[in-house]
């Protein structure tokens, strides 16, 4: 039998944006530009480009800019009309017709986990995918039609991963596994920032998950770690457990 079909993603901007200070101050992190556009456009046209039908953005407040930059602005496109700046109407036309988007306010910064947790009833009983705003992911296909193509062998969870040096390995989400295919990891075991000396794998967690809706109810059972956040991290690692 063919898993079902994968057709939302979400994406968690609801961050401070701390890291990027001071150039985050008035500006979401995830509209800072690289190159010609926001940072948050290469995601969504990432999940275009993938076949996914809907985007479900997780905000907070101050970040109306993003919902805003994919909306259609009547101003706008009339004032660009009528100085017959056809280029840039078609655009903005086109960044206002990529995809159809929601948003879900996460209203207390209470971790990733929790921010995936809010989409809940928007995603319903469905698998879904979860890419974060600020982390671009540069390949020939698509790194979110990659996962969606192994799902279909599968039919399972997937976490993306790349190798980091090992001296790193503290700064991110590890996965230690066994290689089934080349390319292809069995999750043992998942750790956030595993204290140096701690683990012996290389592969680190990058901002792309595809994920099954029982997740929903392992976030709900997470024990919040620091600062009253739950981590995804830890829920993944229970549904590691279960399989």
């Amino acid at each position: 039998m063919a898993p079902s079909k994968v057709r939302k993603a979400v994406i968690p901007v609801a961050g401070m944006g701390t890291r990027f200070l001071p150039a985050s101050k008035a500006i979401p992190k995830e509209m800072l530009t690289v190159v010609d556009r926001p940072t948050i456009q290469y995601i969504v046209e990432e999940v275009v480009a993938s076949g996914i039908e809907e985007i479900i953005l997780v905000t907070s407040a101050g970040k109306q800019a993003i919902e805003n930059h994919f909306d259609y602005d009547f101003e706008l496109d009339t004032i660009l009309s009528r100085k017959n700046k056809k280029k840039l109407l078609e655009e903005v036309r086109h960044i206002s017709e990529l995809i159809d988007i929601v948003a879900v306010r996460q209203k207390k910064p209470l971790g990733l986990g929790h921010a995936i947790w809010t989409t809940r009833n928007v995603v319903g009983d469905e698998p879904f995918l979860v890419l974060l705003g600020d982390d671009l992911v540069l390949s020939t296909t698509p790194c979110c039609r990659q996962m969606l193509d192994l799902y279909e062998d599968v039919g399972e969870a997937i976490v993306a991963v790349q190798r980091v040096p090992m001296e790193e390995t503290h700064q991110y989400g590890i996965v230690e596994g066994e290689q089934v295919r080349d390319g292809v990891l069995r999750v043992e075991r998942m750790v956030e920032k595993p204290a140096p000396g701690t683990t012996d794998s290389d592969m680190a967690i990058i901002g792309r998950y595809l994920l099954m809706p029982e997740i929903f109810g392992l976030l709900e059972q997470t024990t919040p770690g620091h600062g009253g956040e739950i981590q995804l991290t830890d829920a993944l690692q229970a549904l590691a457990k279960k399989r």
